[in-house]
């Protein structure tokens, strides 16, 4: 099986050179963090992540979560990894420092995060949702709830879950049916059944806190009825410490086609006690502060396996050995040449490494507009928040789908190799092809992203996006790479602007070409100004890689743009004219 690698090389040019990361500390105030914090944070998440996570991928994929007497256990080795993780402050990372985190800026701790998610994705999801349950209770939670929850989930003492889908109500959460009683203490009895929830049961922790939405009595209908309550698995005593068990229990884990040593859980709420977390019927509206930051992670996921991918493809393109090269023999002491000079084989290797660059490029950017909502001013922290709203549907979206392609082209490079288990290129498909659906799935992503973000805010997020891009395209050295940036900048926002004339139907059939078609876009301009500022890097492989890599991207990946443009204004009349039974034979 490969084993896993940071690439740390691409991490600090695209940090230090290209993003010049200790400038925009500076701009933000951000006084005691620099070039040196962020290499030693990024050395050192590599070392936890090739050398006490990786190593458990395989053997977690073959365990898989068992479920015995009501209690899961995990893969052997996966809670002990856990306890190093939060014993040297990993969880801790983003947390407020007002209960013990470290405050870390988001561009330091989301490489980290990408180097645990292509390490093994299935023991990073539970860390990633206790994250997310941390940004819920301490913005919408109450003083108390505070106190009693956040030092122990920031610290990684405790985790915590999402806990939204009902076997009946997915995406459509008006359907919801799980109830809240309010009980004379303040607090709630919560009974319902949720579905699909990652890390709903393990033992890594001697405790849970469930975010969980349900309705309360005479709550209105749909979604504007939801509220958030914080369910924990054990409940607190007033001195923190833990006393009885709640209502809570497991139903049964999930099969699953990947993810396998992910505890997915099918959770029963039996009268449990919960606390509410916001105001009574606004439960959606916090419940999307853990969902948006939880979508962004999610498409690190891709990210993550799509590096894995790669890195599993390139070292196996230049061992084996497989006739002779068309262009002329390579290496005439050997019977055969690697498959690495094989054309065909070089345009898949470029086709991983040009999409998994660019992503990260554009995970990287997302995470300093992360920076500057937090540390900057009120106007920046205003725009960013736009620019991070808009490009989180693409993020999640295009990254898991590039995820799912390049892991598939991983495959394709191992030939029939890849198919099998032992060498460890099919689970990286299998677990990537999760993130195209939970979080909401990616044509929920483009919906969201073509009628929310664009269109229905008279586009003002798509105005800071584009003043964004722009700043990066003005920063472009090499007057051909400029003007060539540009001219995609304008082609994709005056593309934009004019689709958000189409009447509903049309919008909703031309959602997942735009949400792919700027994501190409937005990737061109990126290679442009990434391979501009490689001209000045002191790695040969940085300056003529980007070089070259930029100029395959180019050539054979931009031009898939055009063929998602073509479908934006095609109508949706060709979607919804043929009858439901044309759909089948009877």
């Amino acid at each position: 099986m490969p084993q896993y690698h940071a690439p740390l090389i691409d991490m600090q040019f695209l940090l230090h050179d290209w993003l010049n990361i200790s400038k925009h500390y500076q701009a933000l105030g951000l006084e005691d963090f620099d070039a040196e914090l962020v290499n030693e944070i990024l050395n050192q998440g590599a070392k936890f992540a090739q050398e006490a996570i990786a190593p458990l991928n395989r053997e977690g994929d073959e365990q898989s979560c068992h479920l015995v007497d009501g209690k899961v256990t995990t893969p052997h080795g996966f809670a002990s990894a856990y306890h190093e993780y939060i014993a040297n402050g990993w969880n801790a990372m983003l947390g407020s420092a007002d209960y013990d985190g470290q405050d870390l800026p988001n561009s330091m701790a989301v490489p980290v995060h990408e180097m645990l998610n292509s390490a093994n994705l299935s023991w990073r999801l539970v860390c990633m949702l206790t994250e997310s349950a941390v940004l819920a209770v301490n913005k919408h939670g109450d003083d108390k709830l505070k106190r009693t929850y956040l030092a122990k989930l920031i610290s990684g003492e405790w985790t915590g879950t999402m806990c939204l889908t009902e076997p009946h109500a997915g995406t459509d959460l008006s359907l919801l049916s799980s109830k809240a009683e309010p009980n004379t203490d303040g607090s709630y009895s919560i009974s319902g059944s949720k579905i699909f929830i990652s890390g709903g049961d393990q033992d890594w922790t001697d405790n849970i806190c469930h975010l969980v939405l349900a309705r309360l009595p005479d709550a209105p209908a749909g979604v504007k009825g939801i509220s958030l309550f914080l369910v924990p698995k054990i409940l607190p005593k007033a001195d923190g410490s833990l006393g009885e068990a709640n209502a809570v229990s497991v139903g049964s884990i999930e099969k699953k086609m990947g993810i396998k040593a992910c505890p997915t859980c099918v959770m029963n709420f039996d009268g449990a006690r919960g606390w509410l977390v916001g105001d009574e019927n606004r439960g959606l509206a916090c419940m999307f502060t853990m969902m948006n930051e939880a979508r962004f992670q999610v498409g690190l996921q891709g990210l993550g396996i799509a590096e894995a991918s790669y890195q599993g493809a390139l070292s196996y393109a230049r061992e084996r050995l497989q006739s002779r090269a068309p262009q002329g023999v390579a290496e005439p002491a050997k019977k055969a040449d690697s498959i690495m000079f094989q054309p065909d084989v070089r345009k898949m290797l470029l086709t991983q490494k040009a999409l998994t660059e660019g992503c990260r490029a554009l995970a990287y950017l997302y995470a300093q507009q992360m920076d500057i909502e937090k540390y900057g001013d009120t106007e920046q922290a205003h725009e960013a928040a736009k620019v991070i709203a808009f490009l989180t549907p693409i993020c999640k979206g295009f990254m898991t789908d590039i995820g799912t392609d390049v892991s598939s082209l991983g495959i394709q490079i191992f030939g029939g190799h890849g198919y099998i288990r032992e060498w460890g290129m099919e689970q990286l498909m299998r677990d990537s092809r999760i993130a195209q659906l939970y979080e909401g799935t990616n044509g929920i992503q483009a919906a969201d992203l073509i009628s929310r973000k664009l269109a229905r805010d008279n586009g003002l997020m798509l105005a800071a996006t584009h003043k964004m891009l722009e700043k990066l395209v003005a920063d472009i050295q090499l007057p051909a790479s400029l003007e060539f940036a540009q001219n995609i900048l304008d082609d994709w926002f005056s593309t934009s602007k004019l689709i958000t004339t189409l009447d509903p139907s049309d919008l909703a059939g031309a959602a997942y070409d735009y949400m792919h078609y700027s994501a190409y876009s937005i990737l061109g301009i990126l290679w442009l100004s990434m391979a501009d500022s490689a001209q000045h890097s002191n790695f040969a492989s940085i300056k003529s890689g980007k070089a070259n890599t930029c100029a395959f991207y180019l050539k054979r990946l931009l031009p898939r743009r055009e063929g998602f443009k073509a479908n934006l204004f095609s109508g949706a009349e060709d979607l919804l004219t043929p009858a439901d039974n044309e759909f089948d034979y009877q």
